[in-house]
């Protein structure tokens, strides 16, 4: 995925190339598609399968970092995707979180890494990663693949608490200082 509506791949003899979208929407659709492809093209799911919608800016968030995110997920049923089971979409409050905690399935810890803010990714998750054989009563059937589409809203990163050189990097364009966080402890942009 770049930016201005492009995605760029290499073949199977490393050639590469380039493909230009009408829309966002459109990239977007193709390369959730691309995701589903890989998932239905894997004789074994057994790790985490992301595919990035919208790159997002500023650093990538690792462990430890915290975010809040807006996400829908669904049952990946039929080799695509099936029935929704959560989503916070159209919902006032945002999913908070903590990266490697541990509050959330070991597919989003894995599957998040490196997401900057702004940034948008689509994770397909093998039963293991997610709620195993127990499921989810009412919800999630046992030994669900899921999908989720997240989107970072906001990030605040451990190096910026710590004034590491993650700091350095993101107040290297101007002398002034960088914005205090405001009460929330996230960063006001």
């Amino acid at each position: 995925v770049q930016p201005n509506n492009y995605s760029t791949f290499y073949d199977d003899q490393r050639q590469n190339w380039s493909i230009m979208f009408e829309s966002e929407k459109a990239a977007m659709d193709f390369s959730k598609q691309v995701c589903i492809a890989k998932c239905n093209s894997s004789p074994v799911l057994d790790s985490v399968l992301y595919q990035d919608l919208l790159l997002g800016e500023g650093q990538g968030v690792e462990g430890g970092d915290s975010l809040e995110i807006a996400y829908t997920g669904w049952l990946f049923q039929n080799n695509g995707l099936g029935q929704v089971f959560d989503s916070n979409v159209n919902k006032d409050k945002l999913l908070r979180l903590k990266l490697g905690s541990g509050k959330v399935i070991k597919g989003w810890e894995e599957g998040m890494m490196g997401m900057k803010k702004g940034g948008r990714r689509y994770l397909i998750i093998p039963p293991a990663w997610a709620y195993g054989a127990q499921g989810v009563a009412g919800r999630v059937p046992p030994d669900s693949t899921l999908v989720f589409e997240v989107e970072v809203r906001r990030v605040k990163l451990v190096k910026e608490c710590s004034g590491s050189d993650g700091q350095s990097v993101s107040s290297r364009d101007s002398p002034a200082p960088s914005p205090v966080p405001n009460a929330d402890g996230f960063s006001a942009d």
